[in-house]
């Protein structure tokens, strides 16, 4: 039974996130009805991550093992004739490694982050950037962002519905860097607690307006309590951008 390991993007916008539930629109359910219509097999996609409502991705890794041994150009594109006109896409598909598992044998996964920076809302990019209309610093931010850098208890950055067992994570990069009108923020770790990024994203902002410092983002940090936590960024903003393995 070969494994076929799935790259995949996707607009979160019209999606109650990635993960299955029962009558309300999915990612993993559109998905596996294309399989189903591809094949007529019914089985569970396996992901290297779970996005929220309304986050996208343009590098969301998954995996099914077929009874079939189909070509993987065959299953792409059987898929994504599928999946029309669904706002998801089947970058490529490979026959994976024995033992490979998407979520399992992933070492490091990448997150993006958008913020139109301007007066005018955006037109083309509704929905998928947050539009921050005060000016931001982002030599600021990124000095402040490097605090967040290493092995640390996030649990001020940690949604209260979070089911991971330790707020303790390893962030490796958290980098942020002007693009003409958008202030770009990315960051990688091995794993990250439910709505990390957002909360670390939110609190980023407020040095970026001015109304933190450096400081106050470390003192936030140090505080291990949620309500230290700056406001939460909205999902649209938000991207899975890949997986290592």
């Amino acid at each position: 039974m070969p494994r076929y390991r799935l790259t995949v993007e996707y607009d979160g916008r019209p999606y109650r996130g990635y993960q299955a539930q029962a009558e309300l629109p999915s990612v993993q359910a559109s998905i596996e009805r294309a399989i189903l219509g591809f094949c007529g097999e019914d089985l569970r996609l396996q992901a290297a991550g779970r996005t929220d409502t309304g986050v996208h991705a343009t590098g969301q890794v998954l995996h099914i093992d077929l009874a079939k041994d189909w070509k993987p150009d065959v299953v792409r594109d059987a898929l994504n004739a599928h999946l029309a006109p669904e706002p998801i896409a089947i970058l490529s598909a490979e026959v994976a490694e024995e033992g490979w598992h998407a979520r399992f044998s992933a070492t490091e996964r990448r997150y993006l982050y958008r913020i139109l920076n301007r007066r005018a809302p955006p037109g083309l990019d509704q929905g998928r950037v947050w539009h921050v209309k005060k000016p931001l610093d982002a030599e600021a931010m990124h000095a402040a962002a490097q605090a967040l850098v290493g092995h640390h208890d996030f649990t001020t950055f940690r949604d209260l519905q979070c089911q991971a067992k330790s707020p303790m994570k390893t962030l490796d990069v958290a980098a942020v860097r002007r693009v003409g009108e958008e202030v770009r923020l990315e960051f990688a770790s091995r794993s990250f607690l439910h709505r990390q990024v957002r909360s670390m994203t939110g609190s980023l902002v407020e040095v970026g307006v001015g109304r933190w410092r450096a400081r106050d983002l470390a003192a936030a940090l140090e505080a291990r309590d949620r309500r230290a936590c700056g406001p939460v960024a909205p999902a649209e903003g938000l991207y899975l951008t890949g997986v290592s393995y």
